[in-house]
């Protein structure tokens, strides 16, 4: 029996993730700033406009922070083994969007001095921004060490079938997300930054999870010639 190789992301991976989430916080941090300042000037029936455009904005920051934050989560994931890290660290995007808006809402329903139109729309528009703040900032497929191991220990397996029992991969440092069997690959020749490794410290490089149709069809080519030639 192979022996099971375990996935540990790379020190470089960990950087990438800890800038991102520190951006993913920044972006957070100025949509919460906006809430504070919509419910502070913005909750008034002339200010209505200013308020939905705020909204918007506030929209857009809370999309943005969780974007960062779930890429950020598959350059470093989070273990299984913890259930409450690994839950909150995978659905922070949602719990974020939702405190990005919960007390506006709540605030602009609640308002005595803002008339029933304002709250109809304003009111409307933030819920419905809440919901796709929140929705968006749920990852309904989270990355763990746990999935990528097996993931690996399944590729690894495939790419040693075809490559006659040799787990060796190439990828470019530099751009695709691909990893390749052959060096002189069409999609990868040529290239500066061509590394290669096993099939774990492509994905621990890189985070490359696929390996090349082209390279696949040409090594299942090449061991049915070898079958045969047995």
């Amino acid at each position: 029996m192979s022996e099971q190789k375990v996935f540990q992301a790379s020190d470089e991976s960990k950087g990438k993730a800890k800038q991102l989430r520190l951006f993913a916080f920044l972006a957070w941090f100025l949509a919460i700033a906006g809430q504070i300042f919509a419910i502070l000037k913005l909750i008034h029936d002339d200010t209505m406009i200013w308020l939905i455009v705020v909204i918007v904005v506030i929209l857009a920051l809370s999309i943005t922070g969780s974007m960062l934050w779930k890429k950020a989560n598959r350059l470093d994931p989070a273990s299984e083994k913890d259930k409450t890290r690994f839950f909150v660290q995978n659905q922070l995007g949602a719990i974020m969007g939702v405190l990005a808006f919960l007390p506006l809402v709540i605030l602009i329903f609640m308002n005595k001095d803002v008339d029933g139109k304002t709250k109809g729309i304003a009111g409307s528009i933030a819920v419905v921004a809440m919901l796709v703040a929140g929705i968006s900032g749920v990852d309904f497929n989270p990355p763990s060490i746990e999935k990528y191991t097996k993931e690996i220990n399944e590729q690894t397996s495939v790419i040693k079938d075809l490559n006659f029992d040799n787990d060796n991969v190439y990828w470019t440092t530099t751009a695709g997300n691909k990893y390749h069997i052959f060096e002189d690959c069409q999609h990868i020749k040529g290239r500066d930054g061509v590394a290669n490794g096993t099939v774990k410290e492509s994905w621990e490089a890189k985070s490359i999870s696929e390996l090349c149709k082209t390279c696949e069809k040409r090594a299942r080519k090449a061991k049915n010639v070898s079958e045969l030639e047995l």
